[in-house]
């Protein structure tokens, strides 16, 4: 009788797992690579004065807006205070007409306000990113279809388009507020975005993808977004400042929902209860003081940011 010799299982071959080691290690150098861009764009960012002072004005903001129910001293709507009260210990900016106090209102305002200014300007820059570059890189009838949209949107003024949106849509709250925004806020950062797209649409590294079969999607999201991502995070904080601003002024018109607690709606209710005229002007500087330093500090962090947009900005600060 023959016998067969058989191969141990110990001794077959292992190269079947080679390509998963192969595919698994790219991935894993693509992370690092990206967290050390990221590491070194967040170091350029800090170490410009200006953005850092903006970066801490901002974390500081966001986190007492975080933390309102633990550092705020009373509920933003108790009304069992002394009307119309001057500050005082207990009450270090004062009440409102209706017995409320003022310093908590002006704690629990910031989460509305933030989260408008952060939603509003995200959603905004999310829809400038793909109308934008799909405009820029698309050469065919859809591109001149998108730019008469964009076009049209930037020849009707903003602010009525957002009052007549806002007054159609009245009492629908917050998010109502955040469609108007948005819907009237993406146009320009398209516009910018076109601009960079088409002044990359012929680098070298473009044509070769289009030459190798990528399609238009792959080339515009893998190839062109990465290097317009500090125009894009530019134009975020910009969009996002606009929002903060837009939701204070349509709240002061009494667009939004007068019965929520912002800065919009404080600045609303001291309006109508004539507060300068009674001495409190706590009631309308506090608010508009926080907007204010809402609006500076993103600005603020724009300089950082535009310093990894512009070369030259690097080397003059290394000189």
């Amino acid at each position: 009788m023959t016998s067969t010799s058989q191969t141990p299982a110990s001794d077959a071959p292992k190269h079947g797992n080679k390509p998963q080691k192969i595919a698994k290690h790219n991935s894993d150098n693509a992370l690092v690579r990206g967290l050390k861009v990221a590491g070194r764009g967040i170091a350029t960012v800090w170490s410009v004065p200006k953005a850092r002072f903006g970066i801490i004005l901002l974390s500081l903001i966001i986190l007492s807006a975080i933390f309102a129910p633990l550092i705020s001293p009373y509920d933003p709507k108790a009304t069992g205070f002394e009307a119309g009260a001057n500050p005082t210990m207990d009450h270090w900016l004062g009440t409102t007409a209706n017995g409320q106090d003022v310093l908590s209102q002006l704690i629990w305002g910031g989460r509305i306000s933030v989260l408008v200014a952060l939603v509003g300007g995200l959603l905004s820059t999310c829809i400038a990113v793909i109308v934008g570059l799909s405009w820029g890189y698309i050469r065919s009838f859809f591109g001149e279809f998108i730019g008469f949209i964009v076009n049209l949107f930037l020849v009707i003024p903003s602010l009525p388009l957002m009052i007549v949106v806002a007054a159609y849509l009245q009492n629908g709250g917050m998010g109502v507020i955040i469609l108007v925004i948005v819907l009237t806020g993406w146009a320009w950062g398209s516009r910018v975005l076109r601009s960079q797209t088409q002044s990359l649409r012929s680098r070298d590294f473009v044509t070769a993808a289009s030459f190798s079969g990528d399609s238009s999607p792959r080339v515009i999201f893998h190839e062109i977004f990465p290097n317009m991502l500090s125009l894009i995070i530019n134009n975020f904080f910009g969009a996002a400042t606009a929002a903060a601003l837009a939701e204070a002024g349509l709240e002061f018109l009494g667009l939004g929902d007068s019965t929520t607690v912002s800065w919009g709606t404080m600045i609303y209710w001291a309006q109508n209860n004539n507060v300068l005229l009674t001495g409190q002007w706590a009631l309308l500087l506090a608010p508009g003081l926080m907007i204010a330093l809402l609006a500076v500090s993103m600005t603020f962090i724009n300089f950082g940011v535009d310093r990894l947009s512009n070369p030259r900005l690097r080397e003059g600060s290394s000189r």
